[in-house]
């Protein structure tokens, strides 16, 4: 095991004693810390262990924070670290991958602790023979598991320029599927229910996951390449990725993969991942113009959600990316923060860029005049 402490003085919490944080090069050693801690589901172990596993051309960075007097740990930040033109940048294990992102807190976390964890971070940070220039953490909740993400504290509230798209469901499923009604989603069921043997499976085991997960794959890139944009989730790297999610997750209902099926075919499927009683959607894919009489990625999600709910599941974040079908659902947008810290004088320009990008999302209109500036200097 490589890992770097570093003990940060008493009082930077109002009533904490000294924090150390440890670096881990490799998330297997972190893995086994805070099992019962407070997180989201892109900090659960199926998700980081196939996610560090995948993308093994970054260098792991794994923070444990821990109380310096009792050893006993506070949280756990998994990130990575790579250099871009010259810049040596920590960020969190994502590459675009999670939804959000966020720190494992302790289930006994205390208000002083949180308080201190952001700056001990960044401190430990500056103080690693690595000489790191920038602390780039992108689409923070402003909870994780009820407690307060206690890195939001280093940026500002909402400047993220994503968001989430959060629907809420009562005990009733029926009282929210009224709520859509201008979705007309029953009768897009009995259209669909008039193809031969047509049926909504969820996935119980990993060969049908997978099955479903190769469909997906062919109907994203299909819809991507129509639209005329680029597509990489069916690449070696992520196809891989997402099913050893499924690998891992399928049978104790972690991964969510679910699917329209009828004798023509498979009509559209979804991706998600479950934590509690919250579902997050993560990708969903149809066959376009085929079946758009029935609208079959919206049914899809619909019935996911129906069926989930049974067990359970009261949160439905249906991702970011504010596309319409998410309004007409009834999700509201929730905000994620972004923070960015110099580690060094040669990150502090990108700071800088990072937080007048952020002070520009506040004013749309500032922000397109700047973007059209932009554009015509590079012509």
């Amino acid at each position: 095991m490589t890992f770097h402490r570093v003990e940060q003085p008493d009082g930077l919490g109002s009533s904490t004693s000294g924090i150390a944080v440890d670096f881990l090069r490799d998330w297997r050693q972190a893995a086994p810390r805070l099992n019962a801690g407070h997180r989201t589901a892109f900090q659960h172990g199926y998700w980081l262990g196939a996610w560090y596993e995948a993308f093994g051309d970054v260098a792991p960075l794994i923070a444990v924070i821990s109380d310096a007097a009792t050893g006993q740990d506070i949280a756990i930040v998994p990130m990575i670290s790579h250099v871009r033109r010259g810049t040596r940048i920590v960020e969190f294990a994502d590459l675009g991958i999670c939804d959000n992102n966020a720190p494992i807190l302790a289930s006994d976390v205390d208000s002083a602790a949180v308080d201190a964890i952001g700056r001990a971070l960044v401190e430990a940070l500056r103080a690693l023979p690595d000489r790191f220039d920038l602390l780039r953490l992108k689409k923070m909740p402003a909870q994780v598991g009820g407690k307060p993400n206690p890195l939001v504290s280093l940026g500002r509230v909402g400047s993220c320029s994503l968001n989430s798209n959060l629907v809420l469901v009562g005990d009733d499923f029926a009282d929210y599927r009224a709520s859509i009604g201008r979705l007309q989603l029953p009768r897009c069921w009995r259209v669909f229910s008039r193809l031969g043997n047509a049926r909504f499976e969820l996935a119980t085991d990993i060969e049908r996951a997978r099955e479903f997960l190769d469909v997906m794959d062919q109907q994203q890139a299909e819809r991507m390449r129509q639209l005329g944009l680029p597509f990489v989730l069916n690449d070696d790297v992520h196809a891989r990725f997402y099913r050893e999610v499924a690998r891992q997750g399928v049978a104790e209902g972690y991964a969510v993969i679910s699917a329209l099926v009828c004798d023509r075919g498979i009509a559209a499927t979804t991706f998600g991942v479950r934590y509690g009683a919250t579902y997050l959607l993560l990708r969903m894919s149809h066959t376009g113009r085929t079946w758009a009489n029935f609208s079959p990625g919206l049914l899809a999600t619909e019935r996911t959600m129906e069926a989930l709910h049974a067990q359970g599941v009261r949160r439905f974040d249906l991702s970011i990316g504010n596309q319409d079908y998410k309004r007409r659902l009834g999700a509201g947008q929730v905000p994620l923060t972004d923070a960015s810290v110099a580690l060094s004088w040669r990150g502090l320009p990108l700071a800088w860029r990072d937080h007048a990008a952020q002070g520009l999302r506040r004013h749309p209109r500032l922000a397109a005049l700047a973007a059209r500036a932009m554009r015509k200097g590079t012509r």
